[in-house]
């Protein structure tokens, strides 16, 4: 242990690994030693880009707080979010797909009854959001409680804003008997993710865009079906095949329609997957 070197320090840190307690997590940790000397082997990593990865990841996280989670967007657009979406929810056809959570989710968004107007003041192009819950066999899903977010016409969530006192396009719902749900908000818009910050600078230097398609965020839970994130893509957006974020799914792009008055509309019907699916699977 007083000489060790490149070749057999792996091992002596996996000897140190051990004896850790739970199984899963001696697993998740041997797997990481491994792959990241592995890593550093096949780069042939220098001390100055070891201390410059150190020094990312520190401003990464001091980018954090309760508004932004800078870690989440580095996960996004490494398509780290994308493949553990990919690799967890396998579901059976005809259920809707899951997607992003995104850095912008707050915990305990106002209740709203149907037909109120969750932009709350947000800047935009009035919209009409008509949606409905059912189950796999096509049985409606009442009480589904549904959280909606989005930005404004531009491109901001409302956690951006300095100095909002109050919820803007953002709120929660609950579907009625027959698993629907209305709500009036403002018409989705293309934006670019925060490019303030080290995931910015990343985006910089790899000659990469920041923007995402227009969508509208969901979060479904109902007891007795998987929950569900997911967004829904405004059909024509010409980010759609270069998501900066990966997260774009056939199935979740939908048109939204100007109506006669003016205001868009869009309609939209989400298929949960029972628990007993969910589990089997």
């Amino acid at each position: 242990m007083r000489n060790l070197n490149q070749d057999n320090i792996t091992q002596a840190v996996l000897a140190r690994l051990a004896d850790t307690p739970d199984p899963r997590l001696h697993e998740i940790l041997t797997s990481l030693v491994q792959h990241l000397h592995a890593f550093a082997r096949e780069v042939k990593l220098t001390e100055a880009e070891w201390f410059q990865g150190i020094q990312y990841l520190t401003a990464t996280g001091q980018m954090c707080d309760d508004k932004r989670q800078e870690f989440i967007l580095l996960s996004d657009v490494l398509g780290l979010s994308m493949l553990t979406i990919a690799m967890n929810n396998g579901k059976p056809a005809g259920c809707t797909e899951a997607t992003v959570f995104g850095p912008f989710y707050v915990e305990g968004a106002p209740e709203y009854e149907h037909g109120d107007d969750v932009a709350n003041g947000a800047a935009g192009v009035p919209c009409d959001v008509y949606a409905t819950v059912r189950g796999l066999d096509g049985e409606p899903v009442a009480g589904a409680v549904v959280d909606v977010w989005q930005a404004d016409e531009g491109g901001h969530y409302d956690v951006q804003h300095d100095g909002l006192d109050h919820a803007e396009n953002r709120g929660r719902l609950r579907t009625g008997p027959d698993g629907a749900l209305h709500f009036r908000s403002v018409l989705a818009q293309a934006y670019p993710i925060p490019v303030d910050g080290p995931v910015g600078d990343l985006l910089r230097a790899t000659k990469r865009h920041p923007w995402r398609p227009a969508h509208l965020h969901f979060k479904i839970e109902a007891p007795g079906y998987e929950n569900l994130i997911t967004h829904v893509f405004r059909e024509g957006d010409q980010w759609l095949d270069s998501d900066a974020v990966f997260a774009v799914r056939q199935s979740l792009v939908a048109p939204w329609k100007q109506q006669a008055d003016g205001r868009w509309r869009l309609d939209f019907d989400f298929v949960l997957n029972p628990l007993k699916q969910a589990q089997a699977a």
